[in-house]
């Protein structure tokens, strides 16, 4: 079941009966996040900054592509960073793990799988983001710490907090699950260091998502432009947390979509792929890395990027110091405080 009307629309009468649940998650919530911030668990910091870049709601917001961008800028900066992730489905037999651009999406997950497949820097998932973090210093000696994901792990200490927010869903009904998509209540929100938005026009920061030239999945030097498709139907297929918002960006370049939709984080079949129409197949970067095996010559990845606003650059790296090695400023409270 799909809950995207239940969890965005206001007065849904099945949010309604769910809601008293929706209070017990949020109750447990904040009691969970009140005892890490008074000492009733442990909270553990590393020698690096902690960049943690979460949302509130279940769902894609466009977290990993704005983590591939501040690593990107990071590295630009001079820095050594890594991504930490938790790999969601992943069943590696070991944890923490280094993620290879060859290996099994069952094993180390979708979106890290694609983010070591960019190879801009090394990718380490587990379900313990601070024995990711070590592993990620101590092996890889890495001097930045950015997590995709992870506002409410709150074991790691961090230094920047960073919620993404759709810029046109918001924040869905307000509810907490089940009644709504919040993992916490919507008032911490407030307690962020940074919060951005994706797309949409209200005011405080934001970033684009733009998409760049499609490749061929079973042959990756191959690429061509979304114009190719412009006036032509294809294919579109998106596993992604907003299915949306992807064959929206593929119609604003202009091409016939015929929407194929799929649960987040889906594990596609050679018989699904089998099933859909001949010609063109446009797909996501994180679906693709889970179709490459029974990939046909007409099925194209379109890969995207994140363009946040100059004065959120200024802001996170502001924070972090000027350069490596240099000591956050302390006159910001920092997140577990």
């Amino acid at each position: 079941m799909d809950p995207t009307p239940l969890w965005y629309r206001r007065h849904h009468p099945v949010a309604l009966v769910l809601a008293p649940l929706g209070w017990l998650y949020c109750a447990v919530a904040r009691v969970r996040r009140y005892g890490y911030r008074h000492g009733w668990f442990a909270v553990r910091r590393l020698p690096v900054p902690v960049v943690v870049v979460g949302n509130l709601t279940v769902g894609g917001t466009g977290k990993t592509p704005l983590t591939l961008k501040l690593a990107e800028l990071a590295i630009e900066r001079g820095w050594r960073p890594a991504i930490l992730m938790r790999g969601y489905g992943a069943r590696s037999p070991a944890w923490p793990r280094v993620v290879a651009a060859g290996d099994d999406p069952a094993l180390v997950g979708d979106e890290p799988l694609l983010i070591a497949r960019r190879g801009l820097c090394p990718v380490v998932v587990g379900p313990d983001r601070v024995a990711d973090g070590a592993l990620a210093i101590e092996r890889l000696g890495c001097d930045l710490l950015l997590c995709d994901d992870g506002l409410q792990h709150y074991r790691l200490g961090r230094d920047l907090e960073i919620a993404v927010v759709d810029g046109e869903r918001g924040l869905g009904n307000g509810r907490c699950l089940p009644a709504g998509p919040l993992r916490e209540p919507r008032g911490r929100l407030k307690s962020v260091d940074l919060a951005i938005r994706n797309g949409g026009d209200a005011a405080g920061h934001r970033f684009a998502l733009t998409p760049g030239a499609a490749y061929r999945l079973s042959d990756p030097g191959a690429h061509r432009p979304l114009s190719t498709w412009r006036g032509q139907r294809v294919t579109a297929v998106a596993g992604i947390g907003n299915p949306g918002r992807f064959f929206a960006m593929l119609r604003g370049c202009g091409i016939l979509v015929d929407e194929r939709p799929y649960p987040d984080h889906h594990p596609f079949a050679a018989s699904e792929a089998a099933d859909w129409p001949a010609g063109p197949v446009l797909m996501t970067e994180k679906d693709a890395v889970k179709c490459a095996a029974f990939a046909g010559v007409d099925h194209w990845v379109c890969p995207v990027q994140a363009h946040p606003d100059p004065a959120f650059v200024t802001a996170v790296f502001a924070r972090l110091g000027s350069a490596p090695g240099a000591t956050p400023p302390t006159d910001q409270p920092r997140a577990n405080n």
